[in-house]
């Protein structure tokens, strides 16, 4: 179990994470991250999340973030498009299929159940 803390999520140091190049549908997007916190079944994760300017799909995960600095549009396959930046919340729902254009380099802080 993680015990309590505070975190700055902006100077957070991130380290990068692969981007299936299937998931690339345009520009050159760089992804990365860090879990700070996880539950022992690993069904909770909690964590920073960071992508450069392009486009691409992905299928999510049942997750809750809050948008810390820059901007993306999220088109949500056969529902909703997304307009979100800092101070915005945002749910997606577990199997949501989703274009996301990432306008600005993208900080996200997220809550994700497995």
């Amino acid at each position: 179990m993680t015990p309590s803390f505070a975190l700055h999520i902006a100077d957070a140091d991130l380290e990068p994470e692969p981007l299936d190049p299937g998931q690339i549908v345009s520009g050159a997007p760089e992804v990365s991250g860090k879990v700070v916190s996880e539950s022992a079944d690993g069904r909770q994760v909690r964590g920073i999340w960071q992508i450069t300017p392009g486009v691409v799909t992905d299928t999510e995960a049942d997750e809750l973030f809050v948008v810390i600095s820059g901007s993306a549009t999220v088109e949500v396959e056969g529902g909703a498009t997304l307009r979100v930046g800092p101070g915005d919340m945002a749910v997606l729902r577990a199997g949501d299929r989703t274009t996301w254009t990432v306008h600005e380099t993208l900080r996200k802080a997220y809550a994700i159940t497995l």
